[in-house]
C-alpha cells in the first residue's frame, strides 16, 4: 500500500472538509485560532478526518491564514487526521515543507485567461510550478502527498464553456510532472451533472489506479447533484465546506462549496460508510454562527434534519 492509499484507502470514498481554506479565502471576518481549533477538533470528533487548514500564502494580504502553522499543528496531533494546505510558488512550497503538512495543494488553470486573471502565470508556466513543487518535495525528508487542483476545469466565468479534452490533457501533464493525483474543479459552479459524470469518468480513466478528488460548489444550485454525478463516475475524494462556506472572485455574488453537511447525507444515502456523525457535524456550525455572524450558511440537513426516526442514513 503507497502512501497516498494509506490517507486515501482503495474503496472508500474520502470526504475533504475545505473550510478553513477555501471557506475563508474571501471572507472579511474570520475565526480566531482557538476557534478554528475547536472547529477542526469538534469536526474530528464527529468522524471528520480530512481537512484542508489554510494557505502559504503572506499574512499581510490573506491574514486570515495568518495561524496556518498552528493549525498544521492541531491537525497532526489527532490521530489518522490529515491536513492539506495550499501553496502557489517557491516560496509558499518551502514554508509548506518545513511546516510538515501533511499534503500540499497547488493550481493549474483549465483555461489561459483565468490562469492569468488568478494568478499572473500561464498554464505552462502552472505546471512548471508543479514540477518544481514536486523536485522540492522529493528532495525534502518530509515527502508530503501532492495534488493539483484543475481550476475551471467545468466552464469559466471569463471564457466560458471550457472543452474537455483540454482539461484531459492538463490532468495528464500533472501527473506527468509528478502529482500524486488531480483535483477537477468546478470552481465558478458552471456545471451540471451530465458534464461532471463525463469528464469526472474520463479523468478516472486516465488517472488509472491513482484518485481522482471532484471539488464542487454550489452556486447555481447544482453542487449535490452534481456530487451524485461524480460518484457514480467514480471519483474517490469529494471536498465541501462546512454551512457552504466559500465563494471565487471571479464569480461575484456566487455561493460557496458544496455543503459539507449535506455531501456527507449524501453519501451515506448511496451507501458509502462515511464513519461521520451527521448531527455532531451540524452541531459546529454553532462556532461559525459566533465567529462570523454575519456570513451567510447554507445547507438542507442544518434546516430540516435528518428524516424523522433515523439517527443515521446508513443503508
Amino acid at each position: 500500500m503507497t502512501h497516498v492509499q494509506d490517507v486515501y484507502p482503495d474503496g472508500r470514498i474520502s470526504l475533504r472538509e475545505v473550510g478553513l481554506r477555501d471557506g475563508l479565502q474571501l471572507v472579511k471576518t474570520f475565526p480566531s485560532t482557538s476557534a478554528k481549533q475547536r472547529w477542526l477538533r469538534d469536526e474530528y470528533a464527529a468522524g471528520v478526518r480530512h481537512f484542508e487548514l489554510g494557505s502559504f500564502l503572506p499574512a499581510k494580504t490573506f491574514p486570515q491564514f495568518a495561524d496556518v502553522r498552528e493549525i498544521v499543528k492541531t491537525v497532526a496531533a489527532l490521530p489518522d487526521a490529515h491536513g492539506i494546505a495550499l501553496a502557489l510558488n517557491e516560496r509558499g512550497v518551502n514554508e509548506a515543507l518545513a511546516s510538515g503538512v501533511a499534503e500540499i495543494a497547488t493550481v493549474v488553470s483549465a483555461t489561459e485567461e483565468h490562469s492569468q486573471a488568478n494568478a499572473n502565470r500561464s498554464r505552462a508556466q502552472a505546471i512548471a510550478n508543479l514540477k518544481r513543487l514536486c523536485e522540492l518535495r522529493d528532495a525534502s525528508p518530509h515527502k508530503p502527498i501532492v495534488n493539483a487542483g484543475i481550476s475551471m476545469a467545468l466552464g469559466c466565468s471569463i471564457t466560458g464553456p471550457v472543452d474537455p479534452k483540454e482539461v484531459i490533457k492538463l490532468i495528464e501533464k500533472c501527473l506527468e510532472a509528478g502529482a500524486d493525483f488531480v483535483a477537477v474543479a468546478d470552481t465558478v459552479g458552471y456545471a451540471g451533472p451530465r458534464q461532471v459524470g463525463e469528464l469526472t469518468r474520463a479523468a478516472v480513466k486516465l488517472a488509472g489506479s491513482r484518485r481522482v478528488c471532484v471539488h464542487l460548489h454550489d452556486t447555481r444550485g447544482m453542487g449535490i447533484a452534481n456530487a451524485a454525478a461524480a460518484l457514480d463516475a467514480g471519483a474517490s475524494i469529494l471536498d465541501g465546506s462546512l454551512g457552504g462556506l466559500g465563494g471565487c472572485p471571479f464569480a461575484p455574488g456566487a455561493t460557496g462549496n458544496v455543503v459539507f453537511e449535506d455531501l456527507v447525507f449524501l453519501c451515506e444515502s448511496k451507501g458509502f460508510v462515511t464513519g461521520i456523525d451527521i448531527e455532531k457535524l451540524i452541531a459546529v456550525r454553532s462556532i461559525l454562527r459566533s465567529e462570523m455572524p454575519g456570513e451567510p450558511l447554507y445547507g438542507g440537513l442544518a434546516r430540516a434534519g435528518l428524516p424523522s426516526g433515523r439517527t443515521s442514513v446508513a443503508a
